[in-house]
Parts: C-alpha cells; sequence; structure tokens
C-alpha cells in the first residue's frame, strides 16, 4: 500500500518508463504512509491507456498524451481519497466473469467466490432429477453470486435434459438491481428473475420453492473501525447492528419457510463470526452445519441443510 505523492507524479511529457519509475520511487519511500495498492496504479494506468499488461513491458517508451497523463493524475488523487480503483475502471472481475459495478453495489471480493464454489460443489454432489430446481440469492448487489451460479449451471444444464435451474436474486436497492441485470445480460445469463425486496418480504410464502438459498448480507459491526476506510461502498450493504449479526440471524431463522427440507443454506460472514453463525444456524434447526475457510485462512462461509421433515 502506498500514498501518492503529487510532487512525484506530475509533470507532461510522460512515457510508461518514466511513470513506472516514479511508482518505485513512492515504493521505495519509507516516510510515505500507505492509502493504494501499488496493482493498482498499473491497472489504473493500462486503462487509461486501453491496452494488455504485457504492454508495460514491452512499449516502455510509450508517451502518454496530454488527456491520458491528466485521467491518470485524476484518477491517482480520487484513489487517494479513498475511491476504489473497481469504481474508476467501472468493472471487476470475479469467478470467471467480469462485472460491471458503481457506487450503489459492493465491489466483488475474491473470498466471495469461495461461496460459489461451495455451492457449486453441492449442488454437483446431488443425484440429477427431473423438472426445475431453484436457488435464491438474497442481497444479490452487483449480482456476482447469483450470475456467477447462473453461468455456471447454464452450462452444466446443457449436458443434462431434464433438469434446469431457476435463480432468483433480490436486493432492496432499485439501482443495484439495474446493474446486476446488466450484468446477467452481459455475461449470457438468461435464467434470472430479479425481484426488488427486503430480504424474503417479496417472495411468495405458500411453500417452500427453493433448493438452494445463499447470501453475502451486510455483517460488519457498525462499531468496527474497519468501516471508515469504507467510505465510497454503499455503508447499508457492509454493517449490521447486533454486532454484524443482526441480518445473518433474520436470514437463517426465516429461511425455512422458504426452503424445501434437505436444502442448503449458504452465508458469508466475517472471519470472526463463525461460532456465532454455526450458532444460529444450529438453533434454527439446521444440521450438518459447518464452516468454510477463505483463501487467508479465515472462517469466510457457513453451510447447513434444513431439517428433513421439518416443512
Amino acid at each position: 500500500m502506498t500514498k501518492i505523492r503529487a510532487d512525484m507524479m506530475t509533470g507532461t511529457p510522460k512515457t510508461i518508463k518514466q511513470i513506472k519509475q516514479d511508482i518505485q520511487k513512492i515504493a521505495n519511500d519509507d516516510t510515505v504512509n500507505g492509502s493504494v495498492p501499488l496493482f493498482w496504479l498499473s491497472d489504473w494506468l493500462l486503462h487509461v491507456i486501453d491496452k494488455p499488461a504485457i504492454f508495460l513491458i514491452t512499449d516502455e517508451n510509450y508517451q502518454l498524451t496530454e488527456d491520458e497523463l491528466s485521467r491518470f493524475n485524476v484518477g491517482l488523487h480520487k484513489m487517494q481519497h479513498g475511491t476504489p480503483l473497481a469504481y474508476l475502471t467501472g468493472q471487476q472481475a470475479f469467478w470467471s466473469l467480469d462485472f460491471k459495478v458503481n457506487e450503489h453495489t459492493l465491489i466483488p471480493r475474491p473470498d466471495t467466490e469461495v461461496l460459489v464454489e461451495q455451492t457449486l460443489n453441492w449442488i454437483k454432489s446431488q443425484p440429477s432429477s427431473d423438472g426445475q430446481k431453484r436457488l435464491l440469492d438474497l442481497g444479490t448487489g452487483s449480482g456476482c453470486i447469483a450470475v456467477s451460479l447462473a453461468y455456471e449451471l447454464q452450462q452444466e444444464s446443457m449436458s443434462k435434459t431434464a433438469e434446469r435451474w431457476q435463480v432468483v436474486a433480490v436486493d432492496l436497492s432499485a439501482e443495484a438491481l439495474k446493474v446486476a441485470e446488466y450484468n446477467a445480460a452481459i455475461n449470457g445469463v438468461a435464467d434470472i428473475h430479479f425481484i426488488q425486496s427486503s430480504w424474503y418480504d417479496g417472495l411468495a410464502v405458500e411453500e417452500p420453492s427453493f433448493d438452494v438459498i445463499v447470501s453475502n448480507p451486510p455483517y460488519i459491526d457498525e462499531s468496527d473501525e474497519h468501516l471508515a476506510r469504507l467510505t465510497a461502498e454503499p455503508i447499508s450493504a457492509l454493517s449490521a447492528p447486533n454486532h454484524g449479526l443482526a441480518d445473518i440471524e433474520y436470514i437463517v431463522q426465516q429461511a425455512p419457510s422458504y426452503l424445501h427440507a434437505g436444502g442448503l443454506l449458504v452465508i458469508e460472514h466475517g472471519f470472526a463470526q463463525g461460532i456465532a453463525v454455526r450458532q444460529v444456524l444450529t438453533e434454527s434447526g439446521f444440521t450438518e452445519v459447518r464452516t468454510v475457510k477463505d483463501f487467508g485462512g479465515n472462517d469466510r462461509v457457513t453451510l447447513g441443510h434444513n431439517r428433513l421433515g421439518q416443512n
């Protein structure tokens, strides 16, 4: 992480080699406090000049135009003041796909891929059956979870004549749903139904209708000091009362009314919440409850099965 020093990045004209040298000087400056990941700088440069990564090696003498250098420096200033790179470029890679993001959605994190992976592993372990299966994504945001799952299930269904999956994705924010719908379209995913809803409120409850429910709800404690560094992202999608557990508790406690007997519930949560979330699932009647660690070795996803015979 590094803080940008304006006196090291100004001047015109600039070549890629000169900018790389400036970045290296910043990296070696022990007097500079950290605030921007260094890889953001090269990624932002590539976005501004619209070139592939290899260009930074093969074409170091490329001289940025006045407009490109201006855009580059404006972006650096914004990143220094808390704007994430993904909001500048308007996109973020997740799973095997690319997603549009903006200030109405959280930026997809690599650790959330654990939720997608665990859900797909469970689905693939189940015996194939005739008819349509249904999956619910609560608080879809950019749609990264719903679209990634729908994409993979769509590919899987091409090799099966009977089983088909429909994904239902809900979010309270109409603006977030617009982004999610766009992401489904650009990734060629059709079997998603988007609903504006506060969690389950917009869903029918005549009978349990989902085989899988997944969610990456707000789970940061409202008093957590880390929130001060996440001011660019929608706070309502990040924090929750009761030490960050309020939304998780509601989702879990209501899930049996919407989940088939034996169906799967998968929840992403904070690294220190594994024990608490397992307790919530167990107290709500879920069985085979377990927590899976993320790529950094921290508790990240807890899953369980709706008790057989409950519905």
